[in-house]
């Protein structure tokens, strides 16, 4: 067996210092390879569903409000269990716990990809979203302990290549898979990455190294959580679906927020958390945990409402809408490591202070977009976002794990992307809500004008029966089309007003997050 140095600088666990033993420095860049590839993969099929939500729609028949828990059932359902996976770590071992989570993740991949009604997507879905949960802290604990503390900004950079190809590749293809073969497509396209994972997560993952029986479970704690996210995500749709006094509404509501105080009291009760209290402690750690959360609800508000305007509003199909989100994506993965070796250099705050202003400022111009915006102008504002968030996450990530002990990187690992999913699920949830109740009052605002008295309504009205007197349609008939197609014009008005408030709402999202963003820490010095 070959007994190669351990690089300096490392903290790390005996399974690591081992593995750095068996197969020398480059096992550090393996191990992040699958770590990275696992991020991936996972992320791949949490993007690649926006672009053919509209199709989905269609073939089950999806109402909007079903439609949304595609992506919010993948995110709730992951946020729960990113918090199991420090227990996973200790009871299996990080091999295991991959290994086991990956071939979920592909039962529930083709699960969806042969779905035929709207009950089976969804729990196709929420196992997809239970599995990524568990694998996505896996690739943050890795990097963390195989790259030293003054490398740990770059090398969450590097680890950030794999998390931001994902989106910036899936809406692509996305795309491609919906137009050219069918949306059931979307479901399968990050299978063989996982198949190529598994192998290489075997040879460069360690397995379990505490002995002795394994560490209790808290069942419990994991029951209250799932309790709180599920009902309160159901009541912010029964409140949008059927008014916020609707007693189902407010019951799921009340029960949402009441297994929320049980469970952070339940938490701190109990010796074996899922969620760790003692990460609570330190202030660095709450100040990136909050801006994870407000960065969240930006991050995945915005994946999920581009895609949209582009086919609702620009009219573009599928595989149009993903090559011009492509780009913008490729600058940041591309952006990432150079970010990450930045906040090494200089400070996580400054780093993320930059990007939090750049990300907000770039949905500004959105406000006044509409369906004669050129293409290359909103491409243009959606990579500075995407530098902006290139400039975020490497250093947002190294500043909450920077700052805690050894012990606790794997808690903090999953708590850091509990925060950012949970901000991703009530973000998308919160998004949907507000666009619906805006797309209303805009619908009913301009519905109000289309007047006999209104001068620029009576002449389109004539213009239109002009035209649909060509078409033969004359009288009452050629009036019903015209009037019809008046209302539809309005209606689609309606939509593009209401997805320019969004895009402000993400903005303002984004510039709240700068006063948490004040006290993280700037840089933690070498020990």
């Amino acid at each position: 067996m070959s007994d190669y140095p351990v690089p300096e600088g490392l903290e790390a666990s005996p399974g690591f210092i081992d593995k750095f033993r068996q197969i020398g420095p480059s096992f550090r860049w393996w191990a992040a390879g699958v770590g990275m590839i696992g991020s991936f993969a996972t992320l791949l099929t949490s993007t690649i569903v926006n672009i053919a939500i509209p199709d989905i729609m269609g073939a089950l028949g999806m109402t909007p409000d079903e439609a949304q828990w595609l992506a919010t059932a993948f995110l709730a359902s992951g946020t729960v269990t990113m918090l199991i996976t420090a227990w996973c770590i200790r009871a299996f071992g990080i091999a295991a716990t991959y290994i086991v989570s990956m071939l979920v993740f592909i039962a529930g991949s083709f699960l969806g990809a042969a779905a035929d009604t709207t009950e089976i997507m969804l729990i196709a879905r929420v196992v997809q979203g239970a599995a990524a949960g568990v694998v996505t802290p896996i690739g943050m604990v890795v990097t963390a302990q195989v790259f030293p503390i003054s490398q740990r900004g770059m090398a969450m950079g590097l680890m950030g290549v794999g998390t931001i190809l994902a989106p910036a590749l899936g809406p692509t293809m996305g795309g491609y898979l919906v137009d050219h073969l069918s949306w059931r497509w979307v479901f399968i396209a990050a299978v063989p990455f996982v198949a190529v994972s598994l192998p290489m997560a075997k040879s460069f993952f360690p397995g379990r190294e505490e002995t002795g029986p394994k560490p209790s479970f808290d069942w419990m704690g994991t029951l209250l959580c799932s309790v709180f996210i599920t009902a309160l995500l159901v009541g912010l749709t029964e409140g949008q679906r059927h008014g916020w006094y609707h007693d189902p509404a407010l019951v799921a509501l009340a029960i949402g927020c009441a297994a929320f105080a049980v469970w952070v009291a339940w938490e701190v009760y109990t010796p074996e958390p899922i969620l760790e209290p003692r990460l609570f402690l330190n202030g660095r750690f709450v100040a990136a945990a909050v801006v994870t959360f407000t960065v969240g609800v930006g991050l995945y508000g915005s994946t999920y409402v581009f895609p949209l305007f582009l086919q609702a509003v620009s009219r573009l199909v599928a595989t149009e809408a993903g090559l011009l989100m492509a780009p913008a994506g490729l600058v940041m993965a591309v952006l990432f490591p150079l970010a990450g070796r930045l906040a090494d250099l200089t400070s996580h705050r400054a780093m993320i202070l930059i990007g939090l202003v750049l990300f907000a400022a770039s949905n500004y111009p959105m406000m006044y977009a509409d369906a004669f915006t050129p293409a290359l102008q909103m491409l243009l504002w959606y990579a500075v976002g995407r530098v902006g968030l290139a400039m975020i996450f490497p250093s947002l990530n190294a500043a909450a794990i920077n700052p805690l002990p050894l012990a606790l990187i794997p808690q903090g690992s999953g708590a850091i992307n509990f925060m950012r999913q949970l901000g991703g699920a009530f973000g998308i949830n919160l998004i949907s809500l507000a666009m619906h109740e805006r797309t209303v009052a805009y619908y009913d605002a301009l519905n109000a004008t289309q007047s006999w008295d209104n001068h620029t309504t009576r002449e389109l009205m004539r213009l239109v029966i002009q035209e649909f007197q060509h078409l033969g349609l004359i009288g009452y008939r050629g009036f019903e089309a015209s009037f019809g197609y008046i209302l539809q014009i309005v209606g689609t008005q309606g939509t593009m007003l209401a997805y320019r408030d969004m895009f402000a709402l993400i903005g303002a999202v984004f510039a709240i997050s700068v006063l948490p963003a004040l006290f993280i820490a700037g840089r933690r010095p070498v020990r």
